[in-house]
């Protein structure tokens, strides 16, 4: 049995930007529209697994309250704090709103095992109307592969696809190990979504589209100069194909003069609402429809790119980064995708190689333990896998364009562009000391670089941020996430003292410690389902369910500005030298995702060049500071000691 360590962290969160950004803007017809049953993808060999997983609880009412407050208060002055704490009073009085949201939420949790689930996959992904790209979607980054030229490219892409088709083969055999968190089973459900799945755009609403377990599908689709072809990667007799069989087919793709297709893959990197306008356009077409199934159903996509653009100095992580999350534009390869698709793999033509995920269906630990699964296998040098009969052709995938869809593909593309050159985003890894040193100094290695992160974002800005880190609650049944909330009144009280040239160099360590103790006691509510942000956007949602008003606590400058994550991050931990991307959740935000490794921390850190207060660029630095300057002091102190 794999056991998993730290708060397994992975999700974007993107609901806490929805909420801060278009607080009114959820109603109660919204909240009422049909359900999405959550465990209906599921293998049913998986299923005997969830059934002994608690139900997701909600937390007491002054304990979230009592917890609101203390996060809120380093973000507003003291007149505003005592406003919200007025607020936070009236809002919980005997026989007020806050206990009459709360016992009809308890009611809500006694029919159902998850009471969170559907609402979060709704307002936080599928009612999300900004575009995937970008706002959403991570891209997750390989370490960096020998190709030399477009055979070598061919052999690695084979490669890729026979190493995901036996990981799928495992998941569909039950053959993964249960994983723990301490001693408690977690919830495996994700890994049956996270192949064979597409988001379908709609308005107001996207919808999922799961592979029907009973009928898994048998083909991937590969994007190839912007062309999309079916490629089966099973063989008559039901076992998977041989990497050489593979191979054939793509050989068979990229074969002969092949111009680019009318760029069609570029409407998926759209706003939804613009991309649901042109998916109706686009199944007016039969041929369409058809073409659309079988993305749809694929067990995932595979991209054959062109070169990337020439970023002069840019270092190749940095560029793989920018390629995995948007395709470095539609004049490059950003049309060479189907963003709606759950994994696409993306093979470049110097060993550029990683995912592009679409977040919907799952966190992100199901898709690392897919890259871990790959990587080994190349590796490895391939599976050795019998060949399995006759090699079938790929078949290519037509689309019929109207007036309208050119239009649309054109506004698709400026807003791609618009956006690709609005993101500054690094790969990074800091070399100085891995998840070990903070081990050796008794702390937890997620806490200490969370504040190494807050301890960053004050040295540049002199004031403390909101900052998301997310908590996976997989240790109940359809667990996602919960919010670490990282910036606290210890977290700032570290950061100035570090920066305090009158502060004795014990005193910044004690300061550091209890900074790193409280979020690592904030963790363990948070994947115990106690944090604050799911159980106040519960509250909220259960009155726009019935009709209440939503209480003037969530119109409150604490809970907007401490819901205005400007420091977004993750932990998502690889076997091997990865790193996970993705922009920021705010306008005026960074994004911080880290893989800690023993000796050291491969990252990758984003800003908007359009915002005139951040930079990815300093905030790299001011980051690499930081943990220079943490670990200097404890050795220091250390040394003292002796």
């Amino acid at each position: 049995m794999l056991k998993l360590m730290g708060p397994i962290n992975a999700s974007r969160g993107q609901a806490l930007f929805t909420f801060s950004k278009n607080l009114w803007n959820v109603n109660s017809s919204s909240v009422l529209r049909a359900t999405v049953g959550y465990q209906h993808a599921l293998h049913p060999r998986l299923l005997s697994s969830q059934s002994d997983l608690p139900p997701l609880p909600v937390p007491p009412l002054q304990v979230t309250l009592d917890k609101f407050l203390r996060s809120a208060r380093p973000l507003v002055t003291p007149e505003e704090f005592q406003t919200t704490q007025d607020l936070v009073k009236q809002f919980s009085a005997a026989g007020g709103c806050g206990p009459k949201l709360q016992k009809l939420l308890e009611e809500k949790a006694k029919t159902t095992r998850n009471w969170m689930a559907d609402w979060w996959l709704r307002t936080a992904y599928l009612e999300f109307r900004y575009p995937v790209v970008v706002w959403s979607s991570p891209g997750l980054v390989f370490p960096h592969q020998k190709v030399c030229n477009q055979d070598e490219q061919l052999t690695l892409a084979a490669r890729v696809i026979s190493g995901a088709v036996d990981f799928k083969c495992l998941i569909d055999n039950n053959k993964l190990p249960l994983e723990r968190m301490g001693k408690d089973p977690l919830d495996m459900s994700q890994y049956s979504k996270i192949m064979g799945t597409c988001r379908i755009p709609g308005i107001p609403r996207d919808s999922l589209q799961h592979a029907d377990p009973c009928n898994p599908p048998k083909h991937v689709v590969v994007a190839y100069k912007n062309h999309f072809f079916e490629v089966p990667v099973y063989g008559e007799n039901g076992e998977p194909l041989s990497e050489d069989q593979i191979r054939k087919q793509l050989c068979e793709i990229v074969s002969g003069p092949v111009k680019p297709a009318v760029p069609i893959g570029i409407l998926t990197s759209d706003q939804r609402d613009n991309w649901g306008k042109a998916y109706q356009e686009l199944i007016k077409d039969p041929k369409n429809v058809c073409s659309l199934e079988t993305i749809h159903k694929s067990l995932f996509l595979v991209c054959l790119d062109d070169p990337n653009p020439n970023f002069g100095s840019l270092d190749k992580r940095s560029i793989a980064a920018r390629q995995m999350v948007h395709g470095c534009g539609s004049k490059n390869n950003g049309a060479n995708r189907w963003f709606d698709k759950t994994i696409q793999f993306v093979i470049g033509t110097t060993g550029e190689l990683g995912i592009t995920y679409e977040h919907s269906p799952a966190e992100g630990p199901p898709v690392a333990g897919l890259m871990d699964h790959v990587v080994d296998v190349i590796n490895k040098g391939g599976l050795k896998l019998s060949t399995s009969g006759c090699v079938p052709k790929p078949n290519h995938l037509p689309f019929n364009t109207s007036s309208e869809l050119q239009c649309a593909i054109q506004t698709a593309e400026k807003n791609l562009d618009a956006m690709v050159d609005d993101l500054e985003m690094y790969g990074y890894v800091y070399k100085g000391y891995g998840k070990e040193f903070p081990k050796s100094q008794k702390m937890s290695p997620d806490s200490f670089i969370q504040m190494a992160i807050q301890f960053a974002f004050y040295r540049l800005h002199k004031l403390p941020g909101a900052h998301y880190e997310s908590a996976s609650t997989r240790k109940y049944f359809g667990g996602r996430t919960e919010t670490i909330r990282s910036c606290s009144c210890e977290s700032v009280a570290f950061a100035e003292a570090m920066l305090d040239c009158s502060k004795s160099d014990e005193e910044k360590v004690k300061a550091m410690k209890e900074a790193v103790n409280g979020h690592k006691k904030y963790t363990l509510e948070a994947v115990n389902g106690c944090g604050v942000d799911r159980h106040l956007l519960g509250l909220k949602l259960i009155a726009l369910e019935n009709g209440i008003q939503v209480p003037e606590l969530y119109k409150d400058v604490a809970y907007v500005r401490s819901s205005h994550m400007r420091i977004s991050t993750s932990q998502v931990a690889g076997k091997c030298e990865a790193f996970m991307c993705y922009g920021p959740l705010v306008n005026d935000g960074y994004a911080c995702c880290y893989n800690p490794r023993a000796n050291e921390i491969h990252m990758g850190i984003s800003a908007f060049k359009s915002c005139p207060d951040t930079s990815a660029s300093k905030f790299k630095d001011a980051l690499e500071e930081s943990f220079d300057d943490m670990h200097n002091v404890l050795v220091k102190t250390q040394k003292s000691k002796l």
